[in-house]
């Protein structure tokens, strides 16, 4: 609750919280199928019908609700973003911990194995694996993950470094705590804050990402829906029927915004370096 309320006193907090919120509550009712027509359903009397009242944000080639869609694919998106940063966070906070306190062949190894994936682009090391494998949503899962293994496990084993020649740490091993003992309730709850700002962080370059492997066609794949398959299926009707590229290019931009507001209001909170009062 007091992060909750630093957060909504906070300028950028405020607007990104409420960003990402309203997206998760859009993402819950489209998994619930609560939208205001059938994502499916092709009405096709009414294709390329411009919004109005009855199609808020239109219908595309098929005659399918826009609005409808658009809920779906934020649901889509989220499942993956969501999906790929928690298990690229897992990955990354196992490998940087087991680099740190073990350190000598493990730490090199592990981190130059580190450096090699992070030598790659990030969508062309996504569009490798999806080559390897193949194209779909949880393809894009594990795509997605590993891009992001390297940050998280930098990210952990800098401050694990420093942390396990700190006294508690020495003071833990001299009463016997074992090695998970002191792994979990000394070096992780001290790695929360630079954790919480990276998933958030990384949220929004996941959410990117699935997007974009999405119109190339390597995500999630028809008849599911996606923002970034909707941008793509929108490419040769921009002139006639400008919502259809609209309306999820706001939808990815305005996301994107919301987790990166919300990063940075909990680096300004968590970190006491960067804190700065809220304006």
């Amino acid at each position: 609750m007091q992060l909750l309320r630093a957060i909504f006193s906070h300028s950028s907090g405020r607007i990104g919280g409420a960003i990402v919120g309203l997206y998760i509550i859009i993402a819950i009712l489209g998994l619930l199928g609560i939208t205001p027509h059938d994502p499916l359903m092709q009405f096709r009397v009414d294709r390329l019908h411009a919004p109005d009242a009855t199609y808020w944000m239109g219908t595309d080639l098929f005659g399918r609700d826009v609005a409808s869609r658009l809920m779906l694919g934020i649901s889509q998106s989220f499942i993956v973003a969501f999906a790929s940063v928690a298990l690229a966070a897992v990955a990354g906070i196992v490998l940087g911990l087991a680099a740190a306190w073990f350190g000598g062949w493990w730490d090199g190894t592990i981190m130059r194995f580190m450096d090699v994936l992070l030598a790659f682009p990030a969508i062309l090391l996504a569009l490798l694996i999806i080559a390897i494998v193949g194209p779909g949503t949880w393809t894009s899962v594990m795509a997605i993950a590993i891009v992001y293994t390297p940050i998280f496990t930098r990210v952990v084993r800098g401050p694990a470094l420093s942390l396990k020649t700190r006294d508690f740490v020495d003071a833990a091993r001299t009463f016997g705590s074992s090695r998970n003992y002191i792994l979990t309730r000394h070096l992780m709850l001290n790695l929360v804050a630079p954790l919480t700002v990276q998933v958030t962080l990384a949220l929004a370059w996941g959410l990117l990402t699935e997007a974009g492997l999405s119109f190339l066609g390597l995500g999630t794949q028809p008849p599911a829906s996606s923002l970034g398959l909707m941008l793509a299926d929108s490419r040769n009707l921009m002139e006639m029927a400008p919502w259809l590229l609209i309306f999820p290019g706001i939808a990815i931009m305005i996301g994107i915004l919301g987790f990166n507001l919300l990063g940075d209001a909990l680096r300004d909170i968590l970190d006491p370096r960067t804190r700065r009062s809220a304006a």
